[in-house]
């Protein structure tokens, strides 16, 4: 019979981690951008890395921290992951992953965590290695410097608001927020287009590793909308990612939002894969 446990990884199974993370580079970039730069130290990963072990052989991962994401799991893995997750209680806001194993992991914790605020369980996972000739970038879309960091704070507090449900400024005040906005902005991650001193588009790029990127946060000023910015807009910030950050590029959309997908398919993404999100 096949012997499994699981534990918390330390800094020593760093390396089987990322064997793990980098079989599949695209679905896993969140997760391996935070390992390749903290490592699997709790503190500094900011949550604790859960191991799966089949024979004595790694073969599954959960990061249980702020999200709690499974990681190359099957049904046998999301099992132990949801056992050790409620032994532990929840402390995350988010469940969020490739769709069917999130979805399993989901069913076992609801009866204890649930009811969830909001459950999407069909969200685009969208690649592209290369941007459409269909969409010219706009030339005003730029990297966004250090000391425009409180121009570009209400729009990334509106995108939040519109996308998640509530304002990022709830509970600790937002230090937290902040500090992650100014992150990006310091490590070049962050875009947009400023009129008149007024973001009217953004977007970051929030994960990153050599293999592939991530961009999150697209917001277009809603007096802008429909006038084909996010297009735009979006074709200048992959420029960017593919020259300066990954020969991959993705994101995930909610399957309700038609006008993005279009826009994404138009600027050269393809739907390739489902992910799903829990929010709490």
């Amino acid at each position: 019979m096949t012997q499994t446990t699981t534990r918390v990884l330390e800094p020593s199974d760093l390396g089987a981690a990322l064997a793990i993370l980098e079989s599949e580079p695209v679905a896993n970039a969140f997760v391996a951008s935070r390992v390749q730069v903290a490592g699997l130290d709790p503190w500094r990963l900011g949550g604790e890395m859960w191991g799966w072990y089949a024979d004595g052989r790694l073969r599954s991962l959960c990061y249980a921290g702020a999200n709690l994401v499974p990681i190359c799991a099957g049904p046998e893995a999301v099992r132990a992951f949801a056992d050790r997750a409620r032994r532990a209680g929840r402390r995350c806001s988010s469940i969020v992953g490739p769709a069917e194993p999130t979805a399993l992991l989901w069913r076992l914790l609801e009866p204890g965590w649930g009811p969830a605020r909001e459950v999407r369980a069909n969200q685009p996972l969208m690649v592209t290695e290369s941007p459409s000739a269909d969409v010219t970038p706009d030339p005003l879309v730029r990297r966004i410097r250090k000391d425009e960091t409180e121009v570009l704070m209400p729009a990334c507090v509106a995108m939040f608001t519109e996308e998640v449900g509530i304002s990022p400024l709830a509970g600790d005040g937002g230090l937290l927020y902040q500090a992650r906005v100014a992150e990006l902005i310091g490590a070049g991650r962050s875009f947009a287009r400023i009129d008149d001193g007024k973001v009217v588009f953004k977007a970051e790029i929030g994960a990153a590793t050599t293999r592939a990127c991530q961009i999150q946060g697209v917001w277009v000023a809603p007096e802008h909308r429909g006038k084909g910015l996010s297009e735009t807009g979006m074709a200048a910030v992959l420029r960017y990612a593919l020259a300066d950050v990954a020969p991959v590029v993705s994101l995930y959309v909610n399957d309700y939002n038609t006008p993005a997908r279009k826009a994404y398919r138009r600027v050269g993404f393809r739907e390739t894969g489902t992910f799903m999100s829990v929010l709490f």
